[in-house]
């Protein structure tokens, strides 16, 4: 499927709309489950399209598509702002409630032959709901899926290098608003303690953070305490009073409703989409919060799968995650200098890298 115009309210709950400026969608019940399989690559002008696959329940398939759509659309951005030969895109798997490990099984590999379908033009990886133990699995039915296990020669979670990126790009926009990258005695509100937020936490604590640290599922209440976080409400996670506030769950975690009740000076978290509406950036501006872009702070978990894809070592794959930092600041600068939001800014970089490409320049001018 492919064309223009708009399509539903992302994860539902009246989330803004989606546009539809893709090169390929892909809606497909999966023949072992008859559950919705989606796939939405956004754009291949710099490379083949690369983003996670997403297992959720949705509350209608097309919520699930608006998922694909948005998400994609910013793995587009993130690949590109981050300097990599990559392109964007987006796997979707739509569940439908507690079910069987075999019908989880099935629900797998009928994605994994979608996208062996599309012949490369998208590679997938881990995602919300997935690990690389289900990477395996989709590798089953298609070679183009990183992030597998190592036993499988793949490189593993990247989950440490995604909460290594956002640490350098909070540590950023500390020194952008407080004058230093030390992190010693600094709050910061983790709101979501899933596989990248609790590498965070981790991380946080370490360099000396007081973390504050929520869930919707209390059962992370004790393992966040074990990392040495303190745990507050999670019924009004957004509006805690803290020095940064790191959003590392799902997106459109700030919006219209809660914006002007935010009590921190700097929003930079691993999720993707923090902002229900782009709008909201200018909104952070007015109040002189420091937004850093999520496409850009989030981006350690692509560089993790890209260096999996260009067989890079450690070293330098780390080297890579530590830059998010350095792109951090420039955009900061960049958006004082053109008088505008760093999200805009960052955007700017991107289009301007994609626009090069299209045009058969060199992308990483």
């Amino acid at each position: 499927m492919s064309g223009n115009g708009k399509a539903p309210a992302s994860e539902g709950n009246g989330r803004p709309t989606a546009q539809l400026d893709h090169e390929e969608l892909v809606v497909r019940r999966g023949r072992r489950t008859g559950l919705y399989v989606i796939v939405a690559v956004h754009s291949t002008a710099l490379g083949p399209a690369l983003g996670g696959a997403r297992l959720w329940c949705y509350r209608t398939p097309g919520d699930a598509v608006a998922d694909a759509l948005r998400l994609s659309q910013a793995m587009t951005m993130k690949a590109a702002a981050a300097r990599l030969d990559l392109g964007g895109g987006k796997a979707v798997m739509c569940a439908d409630g507690e079910f069987s490990a075999e019908r989880r099984r099935g629900l797998l590999l009928d994605l994994g032959d979608v996208v062996e379908s599309l012949d490369g033009r998208y590679i997938t990886a881990e995602d919300v709901g997935t690990g690389t133990e289900d990477m395996a699995v989709i590798r089953e039915r298609t070679r183009h899926v990183v992030g597998l296990p190592p036993s499988l020669g793949g490189s593993g979670d990247p989950s440490p290098l995604t909460a290594r990126g956002v640490e350098a790009a909070i540590r950023a926009c500390c020194e952008r608003r407080f004058g230093s990258t030390d992190l010693s005695d600094r709050s910061i509100g983790v709101v979501g303690i899933g596989h990248v937020g609790a590498r965070l936490v981790e991380r946080l604590v370490r360099a000396g953070c007081r973390v504050l640290a929520t869930d919707i599922d209390p059962g992370k209440r004790v393992s966040a305490e074990q990392l040495g976080a303190i745990w507050i409400d999670a019924d009004t996670p957004m509006t805690t009073a803290c020095d940064v506030l790191a959003p590392c769950a799902l997106g459109g975690a700030i919006d219209a409703g809660n914006i002007g009740e935010l009590r921190c000076e700097i929003v930079c978290g691993s999720a993707n989409n923090v902002l229900a509406d782009e709008s909201l950036a200018e909104s952070l501006h007015e109040r002189g919060i420091v937004y850093a872009p999520d496409f850009i702070a989030n981006a350690g978990g692509l560089i993790h799968v890209y260096s999996e894809i260009h067989d890079l070592d450690r070293a330098r794959t780390k080297q890579l995650v530590d830059g998010i930092g350095e792109t951090i600041a420039h955009m900061l600068d960049e958006a004082e200098e053109r008088g505008t939001t760093p999200l805009e800014a960052a955007r700017q970089l991107a289009a301007e890298r994609l626009e090069r490409a299209r045009r058969g320049e060199p992308a990483a001018a």
